[in-house]
């Protein structure tokens, strides 16, 4: 049926949502040396893997988790 099935699982990113905890000292002191970009995510970090999904580069590509966390995860 041409269904794909793929996410985009964002890190900390600099939204209005986020502007509170972001800018809470404390919880930057312990969350930012975990991130090996040493930096919140921006919108526009997104962007390119939004692009990619909504085109027809990706139409062989399903089932994918893609983490965009500056490297979180792994920090």
């Amino acid at each position: 049926y041409g269904i794909r099935a793929n996410s985009v699982r964002p890190g900390w990113i600099e939204t209005p949502l986020a502007k509170d905890l972001l800018e809470d000292k404390r919880f930057g002191d312990k969350a930012l040396p975990r991130i090996p970009s040493r930096r919140w995510g921006r919108p526009e970090d997104l962007g390119g893997i939004a692009v990619y999904l909504a085109s027809d580069a990706s139409r062989y590509h399903t089932g994918d988790d893609f983490v965009v966390d500056g490297g979180y995860v792994i920090g």
